[in-house]
């Protein structure tokens, strides 16, 4: 993210308006949202939902998934992932674009860059989707 972004003086109650309204508001209803905390400090978040296309080929949208430098690594961005989408539900995300630890994230989880790209707030982004996966059938006996 551009730091002219970050460093903007309203960023962090625009923030947290976002996050009050992602949190609170009906409208919301179906988001997921999960934490990862390491010693009662948020290490990270994330946040799937509904996707904003209405003839999106997925069920659901990651929106947010962060996790903190330190915590690069540890499995905490794996366990968000899992705790917002279901590996049985078709999905897409936006990522930052160059972002190369991010896209190799989700390209070790399933996702492929489609081919769309977008400017989101002075930042271009690629999308990649990853299609329904299925669990394995038990045997018959």
């Amino acid at each position: 993210m551009p730091d002219a972004v970050l460093d903007d003086p309203g960023f962090l109650v625009a923030r947290e308006r976002f996050w009050s309204t992602a949190l609170t508001d009906e409208r919301f209803h179906e988001n997921r949202v999960a934490v990862a905390d390491r010693g009662g400090e948020l290490a990270g978040i994330a946040m799937s939902g509904p996707p904003l296309d209405a003839g999106a080929a997925w069920a659901r949208q990651l929106y947010v998934l962060y996790v903190i430098a330190a915590d690069h690594g540890t499995g905490a961005g794996a366990a968000l992932l899992s705790a917002v989408v279901d590996p049985e539900e078709p999905v897409a995300l936006w990522v930052a674009d160059p972002n190369p630890r991010a896209q190799a994230f989700y390209r070790k989880h399933g996702f492929v860059a489609d081919g769309s790209a977008q400017i989101e707030g002075g930042v271009r982004e690629i999308r990649m989707v990853r299609a329904a996966r299925c669990r394995p059938h038990a045997p018959h006996m």
